[in-house]
């Protein structure tokens, strides 16, 4: 508490003055680092020049990685610096954040900043550390979204991430001016089911997007762990996911523009009814156009905040930083979605610029992860650090200095099973060339070597390999160093939701109850 009051003095005394900087985060919900331009996926999918300019006027972080590839359980990891198993939120399922643990929005709220989150929370429980939220409940809608104001339902008509652009830049305008602030605006988009705003539909005039190298991967000589999913662009892409299903709570006008261009091409669908591969290849083309659309948006949104941090005088002494809850995948593998310990799942964009620190136009490769957040939250504002985390600070390496003991390995741990996608749990380590991996459940026990220098597609295993057999023990023995430093528990505890106790066993989400729920996946008799 002492801490706390002297923080907030030193901030009284330097106000006007040295003011401490604000920071803003901008956050995205599986937002692939293959889709910012910025990044150089050779398949050139989408030009984000406001993403790029943060790039230009910051630091790149090429390998920021994530603890457990899933949207809210990183969320929770972001609040706190801990692991999941730390700090209790393991999956979507059944998970619930515990509020009363400490996170850096608390810290900076005691120390004199102004905090605000709107937008994607996805938590399950009522944001705290915040002067003000204005959140989506659960997942949230792209159309015409339902919000919670400070407790308060409210409604609004439009597309959601124009809808967190326009509250964000609401917030910065009202918010109190003599306070630094720190403000978490949190988008919706690119998650599945990737619906466009009309403004968009057709923006790329039906280009036909470049495939990537693994999109029928075989997963020859692998664990069954890998083979037997159920997030297939083969075989689990659904009529939502292909646009044959329209969005729930759209105006008369929304739907006009929406059926003006899914109908003839949907109609063009139809009357070809691709199969097997083909069916594969259109499925990719149509998800292409979908994401790649909410990932503009985003990016238009991204700019029309830097302008306005430029418009008022604010860019100079603000840092942001732009990321995601983990990466995605954009077909490779035959995938979309995230939660394996694969790059492109593992991996998310990291963007952070911060005038007069550090130099713009740089990267960073150093093993990175989100898990430093709260520690670089903190750091940033000279606000006192919480004790018991498990990531560290960013700063120093913002500063174009990686300090002699940072991280040369990262532990991973994913729980959510068996549902939505029937991916295993799994636990590894990383290192700059290496992930070794453990799968189990009762009918998986697998484990497997990938070498990113061999095989950067990571469409073989070299665990049995005999000329891997040191690598595998000195690998082994780093999982063993990492989860008795982070004390971590294989398997995981039970814990409850609500009144109710699990195991690692989640149970099925609600489905959806719209229009076209329960209909067959879209061409799949064909198959």
């Amino acid at each position: 508490m002492i801490r706390h009051l002297l923080a907030t003095l030193a901030l009284a005394i330097t106000a006007g003055a040295a003011q401490p900087p604000n920071i803003l985060f901008i956050f995205c919900d599986d937002l692939a680092y293959q889709a910012i331009s910025t990044y150089g996926d050779k398949r050139k999918l989408l030009e984000t020049p406001n993403m790029d300019r943060l790039a230009k006027e910051g630091m790149r972080f090429d390998r920021c990685l994530v603890t457990n590839s899933i949207c809210g359980p990183m969320r929770a990891v972001i609040q706190t610096g801990r692991y999941s198993h730390a700090n209790g939120f393991y999956n979507n399922s059944n998970s619930r954040f515990d509020s009363s643990q400490p996170t850096f929005p608390k810290v900076l709220q005691k120390s004199g900043y102004q905090t605000a989150i709107i937008g994607k929370w996805h938590l399950m429980t009522d944001p705290v550390g915040f002067d003000y939220w204005n959140v989506f409940p659960g997942q949230g809608a792209y159309y015409n979204p339902p919000m919670i104001e400070n407790g308060r339902q409210v409604k609004y008509e439009g597309y959601c991430t124009d809808i967190i652009g326009d509250l964000s830049l609401k917030w910065l305008d009202q918010r109190d001016k003599t306070k630094p602030f720190m403000m978490m605006s949190q988008h919706k988009a690119p998650h599945r089911s990737w619906e466009p705003p009309a403004r968009l539909l057709g923006f790329d005039n039906d280009r036909v997007y470049e495939e990537p190298e693994s999109l029928f991967d075989s997963y020859s000589g692998r664990s069954k762990a890998v083979s037997d999913h159920d997030m297939g662009i083969d075989r689990t892409f659904n009529e939502r996911d292909a646009k044959f299903v329209m969005p729930d709570r759209m105006t008369d006008e929304q739907k006009k523009a929406w059926n003006a261009y899914y109908e003839p091409r949907n109609a063009k669908y139809n009357a070809v009814a691709p199969t097997g591969r083909d069916l594969v290849k259109w499925r990719y083309q149509r998800y292409m156009h979908d994401y790649l659309a909410c990932v503009k948006a985003v990016d238009e949104n991204v700019g029309r905040v830097l302008d306005y941090l430029d418009k008022n005088d604010l860019a100079k002494n603000t840092v942001v930083i732009l990321s995601s809850d983990q990466g995605f995948h954009l077909g490779e593998h035959g995938w979309f979605d995230k939660r394996w310990i694969f790059e492109e799942s593992l991996r998310t964009p990291f963007i952070a610029r911060w005038p007069g620190v550090i130099q713009p136009g740089t990267t960073n490769s150093q093993l990175t992860s989100l898990l430093d957040l709260a520690s670089t939250f903190l750091d940033i504002a000279q606000a006192p650090p919480m004790e018991g985390v498990h990531g560290r600070s960013l700063v120093p390496l913002m500063k174009g200095e990686t300090p002699a003991d940072w991280r040369k390995s990262l532990y991973y741990h994913y729980y959510e099973f068996p549902v939505p996608h029937r991916v295993r749990p799994h636990y590894g380590v990383i290192t700059d060339r290496y992930k070794l991996i453990h799968y189990y459940t009762p009918d998986v026990d697998d484990w497997e070597l990938l070498d990113r220098q061999e095989d950067p597609q990571e469409m073989r295993s070299f665990y049995n390999d005999p000329g891997y057999t040191d690598t595998v023990k000195e690998l082994k023995g780093e999982i063993t160093r990492l989860q008795k430093q982070f004390g971590e528990t294989v398997p995981p505890p039970r814990f409850t939701h609500g009144n109710k106790a699990f195991d690692n066993e989640p149970q099925p989400p609600e489905q959806p109850k719209g229009k076209g729920a329960g209909k067959k996946k879209a061409g799949a008799k064909k198959q």
